[in-house]
């Protein structure tokens, strides 16, 4: 079993970085659906705190981002925070957020025998879109006040694009362990 690991200076620089990178992928504009979770690009910064940081690290990245939202800071796509979006439609997947990025870094660890690009692309695609949709498709069914079959439908336009972004982070950490191996810490533990 392994013990408690104590974050150095190192790490907190790591974590709020990778916080920030989240929030700024909130700038990217966003589409709307009639779902009322947007499409945006924090995902992709979600599966990348995984990829890149490990499970530790990277569920402590999005936490942070997901704790500092609540706080109202206006993080999310669109300029939106506080705890109000705790019962919007988004809920579910904004809880899950630090769920996906641990498993997405948890698998990244622990698969060390695959080649990069497809432990990091395959993690991304199990956490990031199969185990985050879990929790987003309850909070969209609560917060709609729909079946979990016809939530989960209004979540199917969300896939295709999930996937090009877990492709995208499998090649963006495949790509950065070739540069600079020593920054991808989830490959090193």
């Amino acid at each position: 079993m392994k013990t408690m690991q104590k974050f150095s200076e190192r790490d907190i620089a790591l974590v709020s970085l990778f916080t920030a990178f989240v929030a700024a992928l909130g700038l990217v504009p966003t589409v709307m659906l009639a779902s009322g979770v947007p499409i945006t690009a924090q995902s992709l910064g979600i599966m990348l705190c995984g990829t890149v940081l490990g499970s530790i690290r990277g569920f402590a990245a999005a936490g942070l981002f997901v704790l500092l939202v609540a706080l109202g800071l206006p993080l999310l796509a669109g300029g939106r925070g506080g705890l109000g979006l705790f019962v919007t439609p988004s809920a579910g997947f904004l809880i899950g957020f630090p769920f996906a990025a641990f498993a997405i870094g948890w698998i990244v660890e622990n698969t060390k025998s695959v080649g990069p690009f497809w432990a990091t692309a395959g993690a991304s695609i199990a956490g990031g879109v199969v185990l985050l949709y879990i929790p987003g498709i309850f909070g969209m069914a609560f917060a709609i006040e729909k079946s979990l079959a016809e939530a989960a439908v209004l979540a199917l336009p969300f896939v295709p694009g999930d996937i090009l972004k877990a492709v995208l982070a499998g090649l963006v950490t495949s790509s950065l362990l070739r540069m600079r191996p020593e920054s991808v810490i989830s490959r090193r533990i």
